[in-house]
């Protein structure tokens, strides 16, 4: 088990509560992803960031900015300026299976982020 909370985030990976692997949070909600959900929010995250890195030296510092990436069921948003970005997603599976929204703030987001990184191959294997 693999355990990491900070300031207004916290993640726990757990192969043995299979199918529910990966619980994911913020100050005040948490939910339980399977790891195929919890491999496409890394990738959703992954993929805004690094955009948003790359649009960092375009922008002003008055300017702020949002990005979105939607696959299958799970839609995601990065929104901030050139040093600050918060997250949010929205997971609308099939009928009869729940649905989730979370959110990270700004001060959280970006630790959060990192966090999740070294969990790839982790996911991966339990896919």
């Amino acid at each position: 088990m693999r355990v990491e909370d900070a300031q207004g985030w916290r993640l726990v990976l757990d192969p043995a509560r299979h199918p529910f692997v990966l619980l994911v949070g913020s100050t005040d909600w948490a939910a339980e992803l399977r790891a195929p959900e919890a491999l496409a929010l890394l990738q959703g995250i992954a993929t805004l960031t690094a955009q948003h890195g790359a649009l960092t030296d375009q922008l002003l510092d008055e300017e702020a900015i949002e990005l979105e990436w939607e696959r299958g069921p799970l839609w995601m948003s990065l929104e901030g300026d050139r040093t600050a970005w918060s997250l949010r997603f929205v997971l609308s599976p099939d009928d009869g299976q729940r649905g989730l929204e979370g959110a990270w703030s700004a001060a959280a987001a970006a630790a959060f982020a990192a966090a999740l990184v070294p969990l790839e191959a982790p996911l991966q294997g339990l896919i």
